[in-house]
């Protein structure tokens, strides 16, 4: 065999060699991808149904829509205010329990737990500002309660444009927590996007994601025991499909609210975080909201967007102030 001939048998033995070793450990490491999917899929099967043991009920279930909606419902005050939830709050009523624990001496506070938040059922209806807005509605009619204070946290703001316009004569005031408002619009979601965080949820990552993640009731007013149960509850609702479903339909429900304002007659409280850190238009849009309100103000607080976590004491004195004004001017 000539020298090239026997140059060109050892290159391609190299190449083989090469492939094969290539080969190896192409295959290694999808065994490694998926033996590590396999043990994170294991573990949210096995802490999932521990969980499902230890979670404590809360509240009342009450009829809407034929499913069950959890209701939330301390003090026995003569004015009643109804607290609702920011997106993806996973547990609201205990998630408002240091703000809960402040007005429950003065007021017969109900907290919401839409449809997907909390202990209530999930909807596989649309999660327009429409269905949800009427779904409220329908839970505190079932609990006979027609006249109160609607209080709201971030996205509810946006739903309580609606619920305001709906229900005039029940709401006798809307509070703020610094609430969304329609010109300052989330970014568009086609229901494409969410498959692979149906995905990502159904195989365990997202249990493994809030695993890495900083405890967002660090250093707050949260006693162990309401920290455990928000805890259970974070990860069997994160990504469920209901709220998924509500983020589609977060745009259009935005755009639907450009047209809406409050009823000038109605007294509006804002609580806002004074310094936004995604836009400087947070204070101003804000300030339009209540400019032509009979009885509009704006409390600018040095908090982050779950302010009533950090300052419940705060808020509660102002909301007593303020209806003690509404009060007094019936």
């Amino acid at each position: 065999m000539t020298q090239p001939a026997v140059e060109e048998v050892r290159k391609r033995s190299i190449v083989k060699r090469v492939l094969h070793i290539s080969l190896k450990v192409i295959a290694a490491v999808v065994i490694a991808i998926l033996l590590f999917i396999a043990i994170v899929f294991t573990v949210k099967k096995i802490s999932s149904h521990s969980e499902q043991k230890r979670m404590e009920q809360y509240g009342q279930l009450v009829s809407v829509d034929g499913k069950h909606m959890n209701v939330f419902i301390q003090g026995k005050g003569e004015e009643t205010v109804v607290l609702l939830p920011g997106y993806g709050t996973a547990a609201p009523a205990l998630d408002f329990k240091p703000l809960l624990s402040e007005l429950s001496p003065y007021y017969k506070v109900v907290v919401i737990e839409p449809f997907g938040y909390g202990l209530s059922d999930q909807s596989r209806k649309e999660r327009s500002s429409a269905n949800i807005v009427s779904e409220i509605h329908e839970a505190l009619q079932s609990l006979r309660i027609d006249r109160y204070i609607l209080i709201a946290h971030s996205i509810s703001g946006l739903y309580s444009l609606d619920y305001v316009n709906q229900y005039p004569n029940e709401v006798k005031a809307f509070i703020g927590l610094d609430s969304s408002v329609p010109s300052l619009s989330e970014q568009k979601i086609d229901s494409s996007d969410i498959e692979p965080l149906k995905w990502f949820r159904n195989l365990g990552f997202a249990r493994l994601q809030l695993k890495l993640s900083a405890d967002p009731y660090e250093g707050l007013p949260y006693d162990e025991a309401a920290k455990e149960q928000l805890d259970i509850l974070i990860r069997k609702n994160m990504y469920n499909t209901t709220q998924l479903n509500e983020a589609v339909s977060m745009y259009s429900n935005f755009k639907a609210a450009e047209k809406l304002t409050f009823p000038a007659n109605l007294p509006v409280l804002f609580f806002v975080q004074a310094n936004h850190p995604a836009t400087d238009r947070w204070i101003p849009e804000h300030e339009k909201q209540i400019q032509n309100s009979v009885h509009g103000e704006m409390v600018l607080l040095d908090a982050g967007h779950y302010l009533y976590r950090s300052h419940p004491k705060e808020i509660s004195e102002k909301i007593r102030d303020f209806t003690g004004g509404i009060n007094s001017t019936d």
